[in-house]
C-alpha cells in the first residue's frame, strides 16, 4: 500500500481538492487497497474546517465530493506515515523541506505539477483571493497531475 499526502498552505482549496480528483481516480481503477490519500495544510489557520465552499461547488460540478476536514502537517507523524508528500507550489514544497527531519523525509517530498502530463503550469495557483475561474483552473490542473500521478505508481 502507498501512501500519499497533498499539502498546500490553509488545506482548504488546492490540497483538499488533489485528495478528491485521486480517491476519484483511485476508485474508478478500483485500487483502493494499493493506494491512499489525505490532505493537509502548511499552516494551521484553518484546522477543523470543511474545504472552502467555492472549491467545494467547483468540485461538485465536475463530481467530485471533498469532504476532508482541515489539519495541519504533522511532521513527526506525516513523514512516517506517508510515502510522497506532494507540495501544490514551490512554496509549499520549501516549507516542507524545511520541517524534514532527514533526507529520508526530503526524498518523500515533491511538487504537484511535476507529475502533470501536459506541463502548462508549474505549479497549482492559490485561488482563494481570485474568483471562481482560478477555482476551475485548481481542478484543471489537479485532473492533469493526479492522472500522471496516478500512472507513475502504477
Amino acid at each position: 500500500m502507498k501512501h500519499i499526502l497533498f499539502v498546500c498552505l490553509g488545506n482548504i482549496c488546492r490540497s483538499p481538492s488533489a485528495e478528491a480528483v485521486f480517491k476519484a481516480l483511485i476508485e474508478k481503477d478500483g485500487m483502493e487497497n494499493v493506494l491512499s490519500c489525505d490532505s493537509a495544510g502548511t499552516a494551521a489557520y484553518h484546522v477543523g474546517e470543511r474545504a472552502d465552499y467555492r472549491m467545494r461547488m467547483s468540485g461538485l460540478k465536475r463530481g467530485y465530493n471533498l469532504t476532508s476536514i482541515s489539519r495541519a502537517f504533522n511532521p513527526e507523524r506525516d513523514f512516517d506515515q506517508f510515502d510522497f508528500i506532494i507540495g501544490m507550489d514551490r512554496q509549499n514544497v520549501r516549507d516542507l523541506k524545511s520541517m524534514a527531519r532527514n533526507e529520508t523525509d526530503r526524498k518523500k517530498i515533491h511538487l504537484m505539477t511535476d507529475f502533470s502530463v501536459s506541463r502548462k503550469y508549474d505549479s497549482v495557483p492559490d485561488p482563494y483571493y481570485g474568483g471562481d475561474s482560478g477555482f476551475e483552473l485548481v481542478l484543471d490542473i489537479l485532473e492533469d497531475a493526479c492522472a500522471g500521478l496516478l500512472r507513475k505508481l502504477q
